[in-house]
């Protein structure tokens, strides 16, 4: 009888057993619960705020471009990347520069132009003609700080929308090509010191500076990068410059 009893007991149990395993299979062939995934991040925007774009250069014979046609200097290339990248806004390009000008130069005709303070891009290069006037040094040390600072004020009060451009060393094209070694060198040097006092006070202040001095060295190597006059940057030249600032431009128009 107990021997029964026992024999009934296994039998229930299982049966117990087999139930629980069909309430919960663990065949990997039936497909798991479905998970809802996280949402995902919002993407940065790749279009900028504004549809039309007010972008203001600031400069000299570079800026203006010198010796090659109004659509090859870097602004109007600039201009042109922009408008390709972001089809759907408007850009319109104002350019205060002129070839001979200094840091004084350009400040004067900033004061008497008195442009709107409604930019989205402002980029500055200056500082090669109080090099090649022989200006004291300690006069860029004085009046560039003042550029940069008029330059914000002219990007809508934003120093993010600010790109400073370094100088090009002409002591590597065909007009220095029959200066004395020691000439070439003394361009060289001094082009070196206007450039980094630039660039540390970008570093200082958070601004963003953009090198293409390099770009300019190779001018006696690769004629190309010349313009006509032997001495200033051709549009070749100036589409690398292009190629360097592009990127910092993008970011200041899609803050």
């Amino acid at each position: 009888m107990k021997l029964q009893f026992k024999q009934i007991v296994i039998v229930l149990f299982t049966g117990f057993l087999f139930s629980c395993s069909a309430e919960n299979p663990t065949d990997p062939t039936i497909p798991p619960s479905v998970i809802t995934p996280p949402t995902p991040a919002i993407p940065t925007p790749t279009n900028p705020t504004s549809n039309t774009l007010n972008y203001l250069a600031l400069g000299d014979s570079y800026t203006i471009g010198q010796s090659v046609c109004e659509t090859c200097r870097f602004p109007e290339q600039l201009k042109s990347s922009l408008k390709s990248f972001y089809s759907n806004s408007n850009f319109s390009l104002k350019v205060i520069a002129t070839t001979g000008w200094t840091t004084s130069n350009l400040i004067s005709a900033i004061n008497s132009q008195k442009p709107d303070s409604n930019y989205d891009l402002v980029t500055l290069l200056i500082g090669v003609n109080n090099q090649y006037q022989g200006k004291d040094f300690s006069l860029y040390e004085k009046e560039f700080p003042e550029l940069v600072l008029k330059a914000i004020t002219l990007a809508k009060g934003d120093k993010k929308n600010v790109i400073v451009v370094s100088i090009p060393d002409y002591a590597y094209t065909p007009f220095a090509k029959n200066l004395s070694q020691s000439q070439k060198e003394k361009i060289t040097k001094e082009i070196e010191q206007y450039n980094a006092f630039a660039e540390n006070y970008c570093k200082a202040n958070d601004l963003v500076f953009v090198g293409i001095t390099d770009i300019t060295r190779q001018g006696l190597n690769n004629p190309n990068l010349v313009a006509s006059d032997g001495l200033h940057p051709s549009q070749s030249a100036y589409m690398l410059f292009v190629e360097r600032i592009l990127p910092q431009a993008k970011v200041a128009l899609q803050d």
